[in-house]
């Protein structure tokens, strides 16, 4: 792979983690403006495009792919995972040969069993997950998504070359990102099913049993930071929700667990149990960093 700010770097999809990526390659100096790199976009939005290149985000944007994959060394696939696999499947003859491909989708068992398997032999395909994002999606919001001090989950594959990976890993810290896990898809699904599914899961269903529009009036912090993301984009959380649902559906009967025992201590005389377990939930959180 050529240095960075010479490489061409490709972004499918500017809604608001790829125009987040494409924000923070320009903006942290990766790829400057007038540097021999170039960030392309591609998006099916007219105006997403023309904001990205009126702001300096992008170089040069396009409606469809095709002509835009052969001239990239590196590709940002922005895209919920049905969509990328779709993509992948359609226009896997477009990309240059020797192209390195990344994803930021929030599941990764289905996208790496594809991609071991399926992928052209000359292009290299690592699955990757940015622990960053906002309630509030696209392009407009990109702004607002900042990668400083986040982490970084990466699921390489077998097939992955050391001098990919390497490469990947240093653009991402570049980017702002503070620490990157390598896992397998596997474990990545299993974690992140407790870490991002099921608080949503959780936030939604806290605003499910309130009908007062104007219950915030006693909010205090607490209710406006546990139901931020209940704010969700409906259609892709749906779809992990579902894409994940055997590990989803382990987590929520596993907080439901803890949820019932919480509950039968209030509801019992065990003051002191009660607040046993409190302490002992507070110190886990602690250690938790």
């Amino acid at each position: 792979m050529k240095p960075i700010e010479n490489s061409t770097l490709g972004i499918v999809g500017l809604g608001l983690m790829g125009g987040a990526i494409a924000r923070s390659v320009r903006n942290e100096g990766i790829i400057p403006r007038g540097a021999a790199g170039r960030i392309l976009g591609c998006d099916l939005d007219g105006d997403t495009r023309a904001a990205a290149r009126a702001g300096g985000v992008i170089d040069e944007g396009y409606a469809s792919p095709e002509s835009m994959l052969g001239r990239c060394d590196l590709i940002f696939l922005c895209l919920n995972p049905a969509a990328l696999l779709e993509f992948m499947k359609t226009w896997m003859g477009a990309f240059r040969p020797g192209t390195l491909i990344t994803d930021i989708a929030g599941i990764k068992g289905s996208i790496a069993a594809v991609m071991e398997t399926a992928l052209r032999d000359d292009l290299d395909f690592i699955p990757g997950h940015p622990m960053a994002g906002s309630e509030k999606g696209g392009y407009g919001n990109a702004e607002k998504c900042d990668f400083h001090g986040k982490n970084y989950i990466l699921t390489p594959l077998k097939r992955n070359k050391d001098e990919n990976l390497a490469y990947l890993k240093a653009l991402i810290y570049r980017m702002g990102f503070s620490r990157i896990t390598c896992t397998t898809p596997e474990e990545h699904d299993r974690k992140i099913a407790f870490t991002s599914q099921l608080c949503h899961v959780i936030a939604a269903a806290l605003i499910a049993c309130e009908d007062d529009r104007e219950i915030t009036r006693f909010g205090g912090g607490s209710f406006e930071d546990l139901t931020r993301i209940a704010m969700l984009n409906v259609p892709l959380w749906t779809e992990l929700f579902r894409e994940n649902r055997t590990e989803l559906l382990r987590r929520i009967e596993q907080f439901e667990g803890s949820l019932e025992k919480i509950k039968r201590l209030i509801t019992g005389e065990e003051k002191e149990e009660l607040q046993e377990v409190l302490e002992t939930i507070r110190d886990r959180r602690a250690a938790m960093g």
